[in-house]
């Protein structure tokens, strides 16, 4: 998407690959909305401490930068020893699987690079092969987001009111994002309309990254309180909701997203809104049979007690603050702990839809269409 800079539109994607360092560059998520700034993680583990430490989040993003991640590991390797450099890639490959637990994106790009390293036979065959497989990935993940943005822009009328949940923005994709992409083509061919972004304690994702993205694009928008959208629906404010997922389970439909997603969801259908969930094929897990069975990640309590935020005048609330340096505040009791779950799961029943790049699917016909979707071997029993 663009992002003006310095009064100046550019276009960025959330990762890409430098091959001249061997570097995977990313944009600092944790400094938005107030500082735009692009790093370098110097090798694979740099790279899987930015997952870790959501210098870059998304199911997408992290699944692109798992797979550069994976490549950049290989690249790094010496030597032509094949039996040394595939127990190499095994560790990177361990690294990178290791840094976020739930989403599913991850272990699909890594998979989908370990497949096509296998067609070379000499170690510098299969460092290239690394490389242009995560490329194809990244590329793949804006395609799978423009579609999604084909068949969910009928969605969305002049005129409504649509909530989101979290950031499945361009910034959590490699571009286009999953549940923005909808709204994007929608704005695209001229429709107006409104939207409301939760602000998605505990990192307020929500407020900071999809309200900014908006902004960019100049779509009509405001930040909710998590707890206000139960009100808006009652009082006939809320008209679609659109969501994203870190993980979609293929065979039942279950969809594990931000905390809070299934509270929204349950408020939809008590309201009888529709309540829609935007994937591309790489957020689907064919394998897992349960919900239940999804890992939640239990993320650190500093993130629930307090926020992140810069210092700015309240008597000039509306200008940027002159120092986007972050601050950590504490903001609950000083001897309270809390629980985090980063994530939680809704059921296929609460789901109006699943918007795929194949077309928009009841959560059921996934598995039903798996042949469609992208499932060429056979899952696990």
């Amino acid at each position: 998407m663009n992002v003006t800079v310095h009064s100046r539109a550019r276009h960025f994607r959330t990762v890409t690959f430098d091959a001249q360092h061997n570097a995977v560059r990313l944009i600092e998520q944790r400094l938005l909305p107030h500082t735009f700034q692009l790093v370098s993680a110097l090798n694979f583990q740099e790279t899987a401490r930015a997952i870790q430490d959501m210098v870059v989040r998304g199911a997408g993003a992290i699944g692109a930068t798992a797979a550069y991640g994976l490549a950049q590991g290989a690249r790094a390797f010496r030597g032509r020893d094949l039996a040394k450099f595939l127990g190499h890639v095994e560790r990177v490959c361990d690294t990178l699987k290791a840094a976020r637990p739930t989403a599913v994106d991850p272990f699909n790009a890594i998979k989908f690079v370990r497949q096509a390293m296998r067609a070379g036979q000499t170690v510098e065959e299969q460092q290239a092969l690394a490389l242009a497989a995560a490329e194809e990935f990244a590329d793949e993940d804006v395609r799978h987001c423009e579609d999604i943005g084909r068949h969910g822009a009928k969605l969305i009328r002049n005129g409504m009111n649509i909530l989101t949940h979290c950031n499945a923005g361009w910034l959590a994709f490699v571009d286009v994002g999953s549940a923005t992409a909808p709204i994007y083509a929608a704005q695209a061919q001229g429709r107006k309309f409104h939207v409301y972004c939760d602000e998605t304690r505990p990192r307020s994702q929500g407020a900071t990254l999809t309200a900014w993205e908006l902004a960019q694009q100049k779509i009509s928008h405001q930040v909710i309180a998590d707890n206000a959208a139960g009100h808006l629906m009652q009082r006939g404010k809320i008209d679609l909701v659109i969501v994203g997922s870190d993980r979609t389970l293929g065979r039942t439909g279950e969809v594990a997203n931000k905390i809070g997603t299934y509270t929204k969801a349950v408020l939809a259908r008590r309201h009888g809104i529709p309540f829609y969930v935007a994937i591309p094929l790489s957020t689907i897990d064919w394998n897992l049979k349960s919900g239940f069975d999804i890992p939640i990640e239990e993320r650190h309590e500093s993130e629930v007690l307090g926020a992140w935020g810069v210092v700015a005048n309240p008597k000039s609330a509306t200008r940027k603050p002159r120092s986007a340096r972050p601050l950590y505040v504490r903001v609950a009791n000083p001897t309270s702990g809390a629980l985090n779950p980063g994530f939680d799961v809704t059921p296929a029943e609460l789901i109006t839809g699943i918007i795929t790049p194949m077309g928009i699917l009841k959560p059921r016909q996934l598995w039903a269409k798996r042949r469609e979707l992208g499932l060429t071997t056979q899952a696990l029993p």
